[in-house]
């Protein structure tokens, strides 16, 4: 078992009065934009931080040079994008865009970035945030002098998914150069209930993790935010936080899928087409630490995963596992790109047959557990050991290479959930429908 995390979990010192007020702010603002959700059917749709902006709080922005940090999922429920709209506001003085991996306009695969341009049918330039450390990202906001920077962008609730940690590292260049930093709440995707998964280990942080939280986190951007900036943020910045506010939904609930919010869904990145790809890339991302395709280059990323050496057998295994929620059918496909491209493979297809109790990391770690018993030394990891990025530590890895079973797994990173979720709940700021705040 890895060694456990709970004495970085825990908070360093009492909350700060500037995020008790934000908390303030936010409960303030559930109570009057989401009173009427309490008993509210599928059918209400939800309100983005960013509506909620543009309607109700411009005096947050109003007189200050405005940079936003954004990418195709910062829209509006009639597909405007909101820099548009910024870029339109009386009184807001939009001068920069900050574009992420995939970049602004979102047309770069994995690992990519569009580069530094004017956007065209605002005026405004754009600058390339991706592969930028945090000093670099504050120096951008000093050349662009920008008071204030907005975060909107649609996360999709999976600690190795890199938008959240761009907010991280812009966070902590806003607390070491003093600048405003404004989130603008989205839904989480695939539900706020649940916490779950191994914890980052420090040691083995990178862009696809930077603090200690589970493999799936449960939070908004926004309770992201404020746990980042009141617990680690001041741990890497000399004991600085940014000055942070967080614009809060209308009318989202922790048990909400996103189709129930009413919103429109724009793909974050070019391989994450659906919810549906959420709800799996949650666990089958591991996939991509080992030579198993996990998809990519078909039009079923993480759903399909497979490899030359992979034949029948691993989806009849799968299946008399019996995992909650989930079947699997032998399937057989050519990636037109990444691993294997051109080449026909053998593997697997998920099926999610019931969200609520489908657990997709624990059906991963079954994935990579039976393809090892399989297929013995066919199956490997990558040489880079992505996959201890991807987890957080070489627990997973170790525990698989030695021939461990998936309830064993599991159970040896408990502890350290444990510990993250005790945190967690001082940051949640929505509760369930029927008024409940926690399952």
């Amino acid at each position: 078992m890895k060694p456990s995390a709970r004495g970085r979990l825990r908070p360093s010192g009492a909350a700060s009065l500037a995020s008790m007020l934000i908390v303030a702010l936010a409960a303030l603002a559930l109570a009057t934009f989401g009173a009427e959700g309490r008993g509210a059917t599928a059918r209400q749709r939800v309100r983005t931080g960013l509506e909620v902006l543009l309607d109700h709080r411009l005096d947050l922005i109003r007189g200050k040079r405005v940079g936003i940090i954004t990418n195709p999922t910062g829209i509006l429920p009639d597909l405007r994008h909101g820099v548009d709209a910024l870029a339109a506001a009386e009184g807001v003085e939009l001068v920069a865009i900050f574009g992420p991996e995939h970049g602004f306009r979102g047309s770069a695969q994995a690992g990519g970035s569009e580069g530094s341009y004017v956007d065209e049918r605002t005026g405004v330039l754009v600058y390339d945030l991706y592969g930028k450390d945090r000093d670099a990202i504050a120096q951008l906001f000093r050349q662009t002098g920008v008071d204030a920077v907005l975060f909107d962008i649609q996360d999709v609730g999976t600690r190795y998914y890199t938008y959240i940690w761009t907010m991280a590292d812009a966070l902590e260049a806003a607390a070491l150069t003093g600048t405003e930093f404004i989130v603008l709440d989205r839904p989480n995707p695939t539900g706020g209930i649940r916490a779950e998964g191994p914890v980052l280990d420090p040691a083995y942080s990178s862009f696809v993790g930077r603090y200690p939280i589970a493999q799936r986190h449960g939070m908004t951007v926004g309770e992201l935010a404020l746990m980042f900036n009141e617990v680690f943020v001041p741990e890497r910045t000399g004991g600085h936080r940014a000055r942070l506010t967080v614009v809060p939904m209308q009318g989202w609930f922790r048990d909400m899928y996103f189709e129930e919010t009413g919103l429109p869904w724009v793909m974050p990145s070019p391989n994450m087409p659906t919810v549906d790809t959420a709800m799996v890339y949650i666990g089958t991302g591991l996939i991509e630490g080992t030579n198993l395709s996990e998809g990519r280059g078909t039009t079923r990323p993480f759903e399909l995963v497979g490899a030359p050496y992979v034949d029948w057998r691993l989806s009849q295994r799968l299946d008399s596992l019996n995992l909650p929620g989930v079947r699997f059918r032998e399937a057989y496909f050519a990636p037109t790109f990444s691993k294997y491209a051109g080449r026909t493979v053998g593997g697997i297809q998920l099926y999610v047959t019931d969200r609520d109790r489908f657990d997709p990391i624990r059906t991963a770690i079954a994935i990579m557990v039976e393809a090892k018993r399989l297929y013995g030394d066919r199956f490997q990891w990558r040489s880079d050991l992505w996959i201890d990025r991807l987890t957080g530590s070489s627990y997973v890895r170790t525990a698989i290479d030695a021939g461990r079973g998936v309830d064993e797994i599991v159970a040896g990173w408990q502890r350290d959930l444990a510990a993250f979720n005790a945190l967690r709940e001082r940051y949640l700021l929505y509760r369930l429908r029927g008024g409940g705040r926690f399952r």
